[in-house]
């Protein structure tokens, strides 16, 4: 029970960060849909970054990594929006872009939690 708890409310707090990300007005000149490519790819350096950090210090409490790894970044990471994003800019005719934010999405995302996992461990 204590385990969902932690989850739950770093959830919570995962997704309310994205949300005022949301409300951060940009100004996009193009379809590109950059806040969400920018939560995730920022979502991929906070797991990273906890995940390197907890494989050095094994005396962390098992339920303060679910609540950052699973909860905060589990909430703050938006891959469904991806998903719907990438499909919606198919339907209107954007394939291209919406073959170039998938690409970019999850190259630079695998290459950001390697690259920080390497700088880390030295």
């Amino acid at each position: 029970m204590l385990d969902l708890l932690a989850v739950g409310c770093g959830g919570f707090i995962g997704a309310v960060l994205r949300y005022l990300i949301g409300l951060v007005p940009v100004k996009e000149s193009t379809v590109f849909p950059i806040k969400t490519f920018i939560i995730n790819i920022v979502g991929c350096i906070l797991i990273g970054l906890i995940a390197v950090y907890f494989g050095k210090h094994s005396d962390v409490h098992p339920k303060l990594i679910l609540f950052l790894k699973v909860g905060i970044c589990g909430g703050f990471t938006t891959f469904s929006t991806f998903a719907l994003e990438s499909s919606d800019l198919i339907k209107g005719g954007h394939i291209g872009v919406a073959a170039l934010y998938m690409l970019l999405s999850v190259i630079i995302g695998v290459l950001v939690i390697l690259g920080t996992e390497v700088l880390l461990s030295k």
